[in-house]
């Protein structure tokens, strides 16, 4: 029997619920484009049409869950960098990448809120959006800037790459079962298609890199980029 929520917290609860719910299919299904509000709000002890009463569509369900998910890769890297300093640029984009890689679903829907998400949303919702994920991002930024040698603007476009290559890596290590059939056939292409973290770590280090070696301080607007172009 499908209980409503009646209470401040229990309306709080049930969109947490949802949320949980959503992320756990989107795991289990292989990405976020196979997620319907249905199963959804089974999934969370809902009635079919009570998902309306906190999400006016799925779009506005799943951004968010992204923009949980900025809130959580901001905390792992703080968590990781903690009270270190001096770290290298092959340390600072180790830090970066291994934070990305274990939030899968906000890498997934990297992809989908530049293309549909955030545009299929009111006005409202998408600036409540931008406002936080930017918010996330610089933090991230100053506690990168704080743990290592490299200069902010180096970090901004470090960050820019992450986000980049984690939405069209992620895409491409988790195909379709057309594409996984073809994979099994010819196991090179899947070996190259499916290494997500090792690769997502290895081009962040050779970006790390050449930014530590080249960019200068004052060239580095990127990752003021980020959230809108990769987010």
């Amino acid at each position: 029997m499908h209980r409503r929520a009646r209470s401040t917290e229990d309306k709080t609860r049930r969109s947490e619920d949802l949320l949980a719910a959503a992320e756990a299919l989107a795991l289990e299904l292989g990405g976020v484009r196979h997620i319907t509000l249905a199963p959804v709000t089974e999934r969370a002890g809902l009635h079919r049409t009570g998902v309306r009463r906190y999400y006016a569509s799925k779009e506005e369900l799943l951004l968010e869950l992204a923009e949980r998910g900025w809130g959580r890769w901001r905390d792992a890297i703080k968590g990781e960098a903690g009270d270190r300093t001096g770290l290298g640029a092959r340390q600072i984009a180790k830090l970066v990448a291994g934070t990305l890689a274990s939030l899968p679903v906000f890498c997934d829907l990297l992809t989908h809120v530049p293309l549909s998400l955030e545009g299929d949303v009111d006005i409202e919702r998408a600036r409540r959006y931008k406002t936080n994920a930017f918010a996330a991002h610089d933090e991230i930024v100053s506690t990168l800037d704080r743990a290592s040698g490299m200069t902010a603007e180096q970090i901004e476009g470090l960050l820019a790459t992450a986000l980049a290559l984690a939405a069209s890596l992620w895409q491409v290590s988790h195909p379709t079962p057309t594409l996984a059939a073809l994979y099994e056939q010819m196991p090179r292409w899947g070996h190259v298609a499916l290494d997500f973290a090792p690769k997502l770590s290895f081009l962040l280090e050779a970006t790390a890199v050449g930014l530590a070696e080249t960019m200068p301080a004052s060239a580095g607007a990127a990752g003021t980029m980020a959230p809108t172009d990769a987010s």
